[in-house]
C-alpha cells in the first residue's frame, strides 16, 4: 500500500515526518509496542520488529497471548517512539491488519518471501557482522502488518514553528 492509498494523518501535520523520515526512524529503531485485542481487552506489549518500507515485520511467538488474540481479530496497533524530553519525542503509530507469512512455528525451511526479512531482521537483531544469520527456535512465527494508516510525530520541529 503506498502512502498516497494509507488514511491522511489529520492532526499535528506541521510536526508529522516525511515519508523519508519516517522510514529511517522506523529503521532505526529496535523496538515497537503492539496492541491486540484479547478477550478480556487491550493487551499490549513490546517486541523486536522490522520496517520494509511497506509492511511492518513481527517475529512472534506462537503461542503467545498477543498471537491467539491476533488469530481472532487480525486488527492491530503499533507505536514505535523515543525520546525524553518534551522537544525530543518522536514516534511513528501505525494501525492495520495482520497475516501469518511462512511455516508456524518458523523452522528455518528456505521460504522466499522470507527470505530478504530474515537477513534484514538478523543483520538488526542478532547479527552484527552483517551476514545476516537468523536464528530459528521452533517456537516463533512471522506476522506481516499491512497499514492501513500511520501517524507520527516529531516535536524537534517545534522549535522551527
Amino acid at each position: 500500500m503506498s502512502d498516497d492509498e494509507l488514511r491522511p494523518q489529520k492532526r499535528g501535520r506541521k510536526i508529522a515526518m516525511t515519508t523519508e523520515e519516517r522510514d529511517a526512524f522506523l529503521t532505526e529503531e529496535r523496538t515497537c509496542r503492539v496492541a491486540t485485542l484479547s478477550p478480556d481487552g487491550p493487551h499490549a506489549t513490546p517486541l523486536w520488529y522490522l520496517w520494509d518500507g511497506t509492511h511492518l515485520w513481527l517475529y512472534s511467538i506462537v503461542k503467545s497471548q498477543r498471537w491467539a488474540d491476533l488469530a481472532r481479530d487480525p486488527r492491530i496497533g503499533i507505536t514505535v517512539d523515543t525520546g525524553v524530553d518534551y522537544l525530543e519525542l518522536r514516534g511513528v503509530e501505525i494501525t492495520g491488519t495482520v497475516e501469518v507469512v511462512g511455516d508456524i512455528p518458523r523452522t528455518g525451511e528456505p521460504d522466499d518471501a522470507l527470505t530478504a526479512v530474515e537477513f534484514a531482521f538478523g543483520n538488526k537483531y542478532m547479527d552484527s557482522s552483517g551476514g545476516g544469520n537468523m536464528f530459528h527456535d521452533g517456537r516463533h512465527g512471522w506476522l506481516r502488518v499491512t497499514p492501513k494508516k500511520i501517524s507520527s510525530w516529531d516535536f524537534r520541529k517545534l522549535a522551527a514553528l
